[in-house]
């Protein structure tokens, strides 16, 4: 499954900047290479960054890669859902109530990233195993409807925009 397969009726339209910045490679291409970007552009980060603000009530890149591993548990269980079940109707999540709730400014960086590389090894498991036609399933969360598919190329996506974030307005 490739970016190119994707019908956008298959996600709300707030996703497209997410899928727009992933290359057109399988998906499992996708998944593995941004592992390892993000795993080493974090790496890279200055340790003087790690605890940074640009701006009062922003985030710390500390709290941006607690984000990006959070986000992608709650997505990659809804393409689990989606994938085993029919009718699918999932809640939201709030990502500032996560954030605030998360401490990740309490944790060693070393921590933060073994727990991201955990869940994108277990995301890259999940989305090895679905089916062409469990790739196409639709289900709805936060009354959108979303396709196992599309959500693993917002998870890839999602890495790249808040990065993207970081080296405009904390680098």
């Amino acid at each position: 499954m490739r970016v190119s397969e994707i019908d956008p009726s298959e996600y709300n339209p707030y996703y497209k900047h997410y899928i727009d910045l992933v290359e057109n490679i399988p998906l499992l291409d996708a998944l593995s290479k941004g592992l390892g970007n993000t795993q080493s552009f974090f790496d890279n980060l200055p340790k003087e960054k790690w605890n940074y603000r640009y701006a009062e009530g922003k985030w710390t890149p500390k709290d941006i890669l607690q984000h990006i591993t959070d986000t992608e548990r709650v997505f990659a269980y809804r393409a689990l859902y989606f994938a085993r079940s029919k009718n699918a109707d999932l809640k939201g999540f709030d990502e500032n109530i996560f954030a605030e709730n998360a401490m990740a400014n309490d944790r060693a960086v070393e921590d933060l990233l073994q727990e991201h590389l955990a869940v994108r090894t277990s995301t890259i498991c999940l989305f090895k195993n679905f089916s062409q036609h469990q790739f196409k399933q639709i289900g709805m969360a936060n009354g959108s409807n979303m396709s196992v598919a599309a959500l693993g190329f917002v998870i890839c996506g999602h890495e790249i925009h808040h990065s993207n974030i970081i080296t405009e307005r904390y680098l």
